[in-house]
């Protein structure tokens, strides 16, 4: 594991520290898991915005389209 060292402002690191010793939980862990929950909701963020774009993507449609109609025609045996 690496070593990551960062400055905070103190406001946050109070409320850092009133949390760990709340939740009795060493402050490292809470910000990972604070971090890997700000991360995922960035994916999350990238991923609807990919998708926003595909809408105006006429070419993406029809592939979508066709896909769809191929899979209605497996579905109904044909």
């Amino acid at each position: 594991m690496s070593t990551f060292t960062s400055t905070l402002p103190d406001d946050l690191l109070q409320s850092l520290a009133e949390k760990s010793k709340h939740l009795s939980l060493p402050k490292n862990k809470i910000i990972e898991q604070a971090l890997r929950l700000y991360i995922e909701q960035l994916n999350k963020a990238e991923y609807i915005q990919s998708y926003k774009a595909m809408v105006k993507d006429t070419d993406i449609m029809v592939l979508a389209e066709e896909g769809m109609d191929y899979y209605c025609r497996e579905i109904a045996g044909e």
